[in-house]
């Protein structure tokens, strides 16, 4: 307030009382210094859109490894069996040993370079296979342990020794190792063998038995000799040479598979070539084809010469 003189001067009641109803009045204007504002045209923060939905699939692929995660740590803990004093089942040397304590249950094991697969000192390394053959295989070299037989089968050779002597005890290796069938065993089944010769001890006999057909065969001839040779076969006996065969010694034939001529002369009839096996002294064989009843092997052709 002014008045002619100059401005009037308030007392301090009349501030506060001034004072107190323009904060009134403030107070009760909510409209006061409000400004109309379209939403639209404002700046968006956020994701919103595409990038809203690539942060919600991005949060579920997260949620789904870490459910994975999860159920391998519970397979690792429940086979492994994982604990606050370390696994139970498996023990990990320094050495690079790795040492099973449990009953493991495996389907193929890949060893590293120059493995060894063993068992404790004073105990039997059991390997189980159930209703299937545990197999050893290391490059061509095979080991087939099955229900009823154990088959090595191997491209390079085979050899066994005795881990404490070093003692040779079955080699494959014929040009330094003579072949010996090891200390227990009586028989060799094998399906096709080349060696240079086949011998027995001396106090027993060589005996080769086959379920179809032998072919024995040599580069340089076959040599066959022993203190008494039998052949006993159920269909024929062919022997094949480039220049003789020759028998030294006794031979016997037995006659009770041989054709026999008894229900009369069949020599005329053109349905049958026969011929009968002749052999000179010195052992030589041949064949003359018989014409007439009762003939003889003295034909013109004769090898033996006068002597037969």
């Amino acid at each position: 307030m002014q008045g002619s003189n100059g401005p009037v001067k308030k007392s301090m009641r009349e501030k506060a009382v001034e004072r107190r109803n323009v904060n009134k009045e403030h107070n009760s204007n909510f409209k006061a210094g409000y400004i109309p504002i379209d939403e639209d045209r404002l700046h968006k923060t956020g994701l919103r859109g595409r990038k809203g939905n690539l942060a919600i699939c991005v949060i579920v692929l997260l949620f789904i490894l870490a459910v994975i995660n999860l159920l391998i740590t519970l397979v690792i803990w429940a086979v492994i069996r994982i604990g606050p004093n370390g696994c139970d089942s498996l023990e990990f040397h320094e050495s690079g040993l790795l040492r099973f304590k449990q009953v493991s249950d495996m389907g193929i094991i890949h060893p590293l370079y120059k493995s060894t697969v063993g068992g404790r000192r004073n105990e039997n390394l059991v390997i189980t296979g159930n209703n299937q053959p545990i197999v050893f295989q290391q490059g061509t070299t095979k080991l087939s342990v099955e229900k009823n037989k154990t088959s090595i089968t191997s491209d390079i050779g085979m050899q066994f020794f005795d881990p404490r002597t070093q003692n040779i005890l079955f080699s494959t290796d014929y040009e330094t190792h003579e072949f010996h069938l090891p200390s227990g065993v009586k028989s060799l089944n094998v399906q096709k063998a080349s060696t240079e010769r086949i011998t027995s001890n001396a106090t027993s006999d060589l005996n080769i038995k086959v379920d179809g057909r032998a072919i024995v065969r040599g580069n340089e001839g076959v040599f066959i000799m022993g203190k008494t040779i039998e052949f006993h076969m159920r269909g024929d006996v062919e022997l094949k040479a480039e220049n003789s065969i020759i028998l030294n010694g006794t031979v016997m034939v037995s006659p009770t598979r041989l054709p026999s001529s008894s229900g009369g002369d069949q020599s005329g009839s053109g349905d049958w070539v026969r011929y009968k096996l002749c052999m000179c002294a010195d052992g030589t064989l041949f064949k003359v084809q018989v014409t007439s009843h009762n003939m003889g092997c003295q034909v013109s052709d004769n090898p033996c010469g006068n002597t037969h």
